[in-house]
């Protein structure tokens, strides 16, 4: 948990002059998305609160936030925990990402599409595999998606899926097979922007749905093996 704190504490500044439970909230999320604190992690008030410089008031806010979000998970007696999910909350998350982002793709109107930042983390992912890298690859699997549903030009859109990537990452967590899981889909995305590239977007759905389902299957397989169904079997111990 020290180290945990330590880069909150790097985080202080940029809550600025307000300490909004907002940005508070903005914070964790990113950290628990990181995997500062996996699945199943006891949050401390005290050590949280000291670290960001925020009030207990302002950080349970947060705190409220994040577990209307389903990342948080309240016990009675015990504290605020990271929350573990159930092999049901993935394919709930599938389901969410499939009706979002394909939906995404089919709407995108006439080609050509603003494809750049799309390209960079394909190109981030193909760098963090050739170092082995294969959190990084993770991430830059997420960012992808995260960079194609940016595509709408949707704040609403935009907000949405950022609670359903973060909960995602919630279960890459537990997954610990991070080549296993992500090197195919290096490949996968770089056909995706290809299609996009050649302004085929229904080829490019037909690619995105085909790559949301077999990922599912593969998360899936892997998750009820090492927590089970319930989220509860494979819970850390804290």
């Amino acid at each position: 948990m020290g180290e945990q704190l330590s880069g909150l504490a790097d985080d202080r500044a940029l809550l600025g002059r307000t300490s909004t439970a907002e940005r508070v909230a903005d914070i964790l999320r990113s950290r628990i998305a990181e995997g500062y604190f996996p699945p199943g992690t006891r949050l401390s008030e005290d050590g949280i609160g000291g670290a960001l410089g925020v009030s207990r008031n302002t950080l349970r806010e947060a705190f409220r936030l994040l577990t209307h979000e389903r990342l948080l998970v309240h016990e009675l007696n015990r504290g605020v925990f990271v929350r573990v999910l159930t092999v049901e909350d993935v394919e709930d998350i599938y389901r969410t990402r499939r009706l979002v982002e394909c939906a995404v793709v089919r709407g995108l109107g006439d080609p050509p599409y603003a494809l750049d930042a799309l390209a960079g983390v394909v190109e981030q992912g193909r760098t963090a595999a050739r170092e082995g890298d294969w959190k990084g690859v993770g991430t830059a699997n997420i960012h992808f998606h995260r960079e194609l549903v940016a595509l709408a030009a949707s704040e609403r859109t935009d907000e949405l899926m950022r609670g359903v990537f973060a909960e995602l990452r919630l279960a890459f967590h537990i997954v610990d097979e991070p080549q296993r899981l992500h090197e195919p889909y290096i490949a996968r995305n770089a056909g995706i922007l290809q299609a996009l590239r050649e302004g085929d977007r229904d080829k490019a759905e037909v690619l995105l749905a085909d790559y949301l389902e077999v990922s599912l299957e593969r998360v899936v397989e892997v998750y009820r093996r090492r927590v089970g169904e319930d989220g509860q079997d494979g819970r850390p111990t804290v």
